[in-house]
């Protein structure tokens, strides 16, 4: 056993053992961690956002460039502080609204071309599919599951005895592709588990290397 000698890592073990002591209940070490992690959190964004955004984007053309058309994105950014003011708080919903209006333009062309457009591509059998036995598998099963969870979220005409079978079929692939997901979120909260045991074992007792 070889102890690390360095105040960070004793402190990062204690701030690890302080987020592991939520297993037995909720307990001040817990919260102290915890309002730590979030504090460090904004205070690193606010320090990020400055110096990648604001200072480079606003300020220097504003302030030293003379460009005069950034006053309207700081007229829209102080409307935000105007939520803390209740006869003028009703200005917040300016840069709200141009936000939200501008994500959603540019996030439906994004998902529609990644999650639709893709997908319809995907299941599309082309001749290259062909060639290899194991590509033709996996593309009939891909293209029978696009088909039958499409048809179990088809509600507007009464369930024959074929569309019965495929909504059920679908309900199965629908569980795959949810266990699926579900076990990939264990997979990567287990991993960072491990890396915190690593860190225990390795940087702070020196048990392995």
């Amino acid at each position: 056993m070889n102890l690390a000698t360095s105040f960070w890592t004793w402190f990062g073990a204690f701030l690890t053992f302080c987020i592991f002591s939520f297993l037995y209940k909720d307990n001040p070490f817990y919260k102290f961690a915890e309002h730590l992690f979030v504090g460090v959190s904004v205070g690193y964004s606010i320090s990020i956002s400055y110096h990648n955004v604001l200072y480079p984007d606003l300020i220097v053309p504003l302030f030293r460039n003379g460009e005069l058309l950034n006053l309207v994105p700081l007229i829209f950014g102080l409307c935000y502080f105007t939520r803390f003011l209740p006869k003028v708080s009703w200005l917040v919903r300016l840069p709200m609204g141009l936000v939200l209006g501008f994500g959603a333009g540019a996030a439906i062309p994004a998902v529609i071309q990644a999650s639709i457009i893709k997908q319809v591509q995907g299941a599309i059998l082309t001749p290259d599919v062909f060639k290899r036995f194991d590509l033709t598998v996996w593309a009939l099963i891909s293209l029978i599951g696009v088909i039958c969870t499409v048809t179990y979220f088809f509600f507007s005409r009464e369930r024959g005895k074929v569309t019965k079978v495929m909504a059920d079929l679908g309900i199965i692939f629908l569980m795959v592709g949810f266990g699926a997901s579900f076990g990939y979120t264990v997979m990567a909260r287990i991993s960072l588990l491990i890396g915190r045991f690593q860190f225990l074992l390795r940087d702070w007792l020196g048990v392995i290397k």
